[in-house]
């Protein structure tokens, strides 16, 4: 899945527009209600990211279970987030993940993130 991909399915599931919050080609996308960040996407050097490769990599970054990311680490396409708390976000190498994978982490990251609810008793 490419970044246009996944920004489609933010929009068409969710209704979300991306943000570009700095002067680069990084984007935010965030709730609407709260304003919360759930996924944040970048591109950065490989061996940032712990590989032995050159050139850029585009990467998600996504609110993360820390168990649920703990276990992904080591898999191929997931990492430790980039830039962000490792114990709460976790990076994924979007063009190196099958779509499905994309969109369950997703779907995840913008549960964890979206504003809570309050319980009427």
């Amino acid at each position: 899945m490419t970044r246009a991909e996944v920004l489609a399915l933010a929009r068409d599931k969710y209704g979300t527009e991306p943000d570009y919050p700095w002067e680069d080609d990084n984007i935010v996308l965030r709730h609407g209600d709260n304003k919360k960040w759930y996924a944040l996407f970048m591109r950065v050097p490989a061996q940032k990211l712990g590989l032995k490769e050159d050139g850029l990599l585009e990467i998600m970054n996504l609110k993360c279970d820390s168990i649920i990311a703990a276990s992904l680490l080591g898999t191929p396409g997931y990492f430790p987030a980039y830039h962000m708390s490792k114990s709460a976000w976790i990076s994924l190498a979007i063009e190196r993940l099958g779509d499905e994978e994309i969109e369950q982490m997703l779907d995840l990251s913008y549960a964890l993130t979206e504003k809570k609810r309050k319980i009427k008793s």
